[in-house]
């Protein structure tokens, strides 16, 4: 989907997904290819018929003996500026292609901080490892090689004197050979429109650069293309774990990390310790990814209105409108000025509704977004410029992990190849929920010319006894990943445990600002204790108009614990 902060990553940006299968598209075996893309697609043939899973299988027994024998070399980080000295980074080698595992092989970045083995509420008790606990932060695309930098916040000094926090960069990400789809130069198109309810002409665009973008990837990346998925995903993640020399796999995944974890829970069993899934993709094979991403639209368009109703109960401070409908329309009001004069030159109804549209994802974000719209519609557009314009020394990374997302999503699974499927579902959706809709289709529209085979979804599912109990973790508003995903992989996953934070919308909750909730996580994970087969957590507290976000004040006690002498020099490695 977008950008979007999660608690569990530090308050760095990671991109969500969700999705579904359209019907009438042929289906081929589990992990299997489904054939050759739209017709005319250079560079790709039909899959060979000898690229079974069971093959795949085999690769990753290959790959995962080699990763153990070889082990990581950690050693000083790349471009590791401002980082703990105490975080260190390697890589690990996986097969391109695991049905052949002696062909192309590619290599991951992972980083580490070692267990401090610290208890910090008792300094004479020393904490005994319980081994590594490996990160993602979602995506598809989400780079989680900052993660081990969280060991020094207090809510996680626990989880940090018991396990060496691992992160990585999945493949594609970052320096884990990364793909690219166009010239980062040209990635922020600003300022842009973002019509609630195009014109014809204005689709025909977004047709036409769809087209552009799906041949950009295949020009870019060749036949490695096909082998950026979320079956992918979950093999790199058994080779990781094997060559950090476990035998079972203890893991936090937040958002798409939730998906590609389920996978790996369903392809090895036997390989899991403990799992926590925080904000989860509905895994239903159904749904990925077409059809889960019509539901975020009107997942999306509940919780603007929760932010809009927010903003009026704050009038006083705001002055955008006493009811939702008039916040809504302050809102509009600034859509309009924008088109007609972009704020800064870059800041157009595109940046905006991109901008508002993080609000959806974290209640964090509300006080900013409403102060900056306040006065912008008083006079005053350095604030929403300063929120809503594109950074140009990010574009780089930007655009990698767009086209990582584009990527993984079009290769899972079949989406409509047919426009006017797009158009009726989507036309039809925006009559209601009108806030995302079209902003969601313009994003995953390169999936219905992609020129790669797709894969069938597998069909998550693990029987009692099958898998150690595993925890899931939701807010039951959550927009990205709306609740009822979290209530199928609960459902699917035989034995596990759902808590929920009810009346909340913030995606991503682990170790937030609830309480109730991080101690739930910190049971399972410190002591293997789960609660019973559900349970819930009251809402953490909305955020104060006028006063400081847990966000900001979790990244200013982070540079307080990073200035306090465990940070690198500017420039050294």
């Amino acid at each position: 989907m977008r950008a979007a902060a999660v608690w569990t990553a530090a308050g760095s940006l990671v991109l969500t997904a969700l999705a579904a299968t359209p019907a009438g598209g042929a289906v081929p075996a589990p992990g299997a290819q489904a054939g050759p893309g739209p017709a005319g697609s250079p560079g790709f043939a039909a899959a060979d018929p000898r690229r079974t899973a069971a093959a795949e299988q085999r690769g990753v027994r290959v790959a995962a003996a080699r990763a153990r024998a070889a082990g990581i070399r950690f050693g000083a980080c790349p471009d590791a500026r401002d980082m703990p000295a105490t975080v260190e980074c390697g890589t690990v080698t996986v097969p391109l292609d695991y049905a052949h595992p002696d062909g192309r092989t590619i290599r991951l970045t992972v980083s580490r901080a070692r267990a401090t083995h610290r208890d910090p509420r008792n300094s004479k008790r020393k904490v005994p490892r319980q081994g590594a606990l490996v990160y993602n932060p979602g995506g598809p695309g989400g780079d989680g090689m900052s993660f081990p930098v969280v060991g020094l916040l207090p809510e996680w000094k626990r989880v940090a004197a018991a396990y060496d926090l691992v992160g990585y960069a999945p493949r594609g990400v970052g320096r884990s050979a990364p793909l690219s789809c166009e010239d980062p130069k040209g990635f922020f198109k600003a300022p842009s429109a973002a019509p609630t309810h195009p014109s014809q002409a204005y689709k025909e665009r977004r047709i036409a650069e769809a087209r552009a973008y799906a041949q950009g990837c295949a020009r870019r990346a060749g036949a490695a293309l096909r082998h950026y998925t979320s079956l992918n995903n979950a093999r790199d993640l058994d080779v990781l774990r094997a060559a950090l020399g476990e035998d079972r796999l203890t893991y936090l995944g937040a958002s798409y990390g939730t998906y590609f974890g389920a996978l790996y829970a369903t392809l090895f069993p036997t390989h899991v310790r403990r799992m926590v899934f925080d904000s989860a993709v509905n895994p239903d094979p159904a749904r990925v990814w077409y059809r889960n991403n019509l539901a975020q639209s009107a997942a999306f368009e509940a919780r603007w209105a929760d932010f809009r109703e927010w903003v009026a109960r704050h009038d006083g401070v705001f002055r955008l409108g006493r009811t939702a409908d008039e916040v809504q329309a302050a809102y509009d009001l600034a859509r309009q000025r924008l088109a007609h004069k972009p704020a800064g030159g870059t800041v157009g109804p595109g940046q905006l509704q991109g901008a508002f549209l993080t609000t959806g994802y974290y209640d964090d974000a509300w006080p900013a977004g409403a102060r900056a719209l306040s006065a912008y519609l008083k006079g005053d557009e350095k604030p929403l410029v300063a929120l809503a314009a594109p950074h140009r020394d990010g574009a780089a990374a930007a655009e990698n992990g767009a086209a990582v997302y584009t990527a993984v999503e079009c290769n899972d699974a079949a989406w409509p190849t047919d426009f006017a499927v797009w158009d009726r579902d989507n036309t039809r959706l925006a009559r209601v929920a009108p806030f995302e809709t079209w902003g969601n289709v313009w994003t995953n529209l390169p999936c219905a010319y992609w020129p790669a085979p797709r894969q069938r979804p597998l069909d998550v599912r693990t029987g009692p006894g099958e898998v150690p109990a595993v925890l899931v973790l939701a807010a039951e508003r959550d927009a990205a990943t709306p609740y009822e995903g979290a209530l199928e992989l609960h459902r699917r996953l035989a034995g596990s445990a759902l808590v929920t934070e009810r009346d909340s919308g913030t995606h991503g909750i682990a170790y937030g600002p609830n309480a109730c909730v991080n101690a739930y996580v910190d049971a399972y994970l410190l002591q293997g204790r789960l609660p019973g087969r559900r349970a819930g957590c009251a809402p953490h507290a909305e955020p104060r108009p006028d006063g400081p976000t847990f966000q900001e004040s979790r990244t200013r006690r982070l540079r307080d614990a990073l200035a306090g002498g465990t940070a690198r020099p500017a420039g050294t490695r």
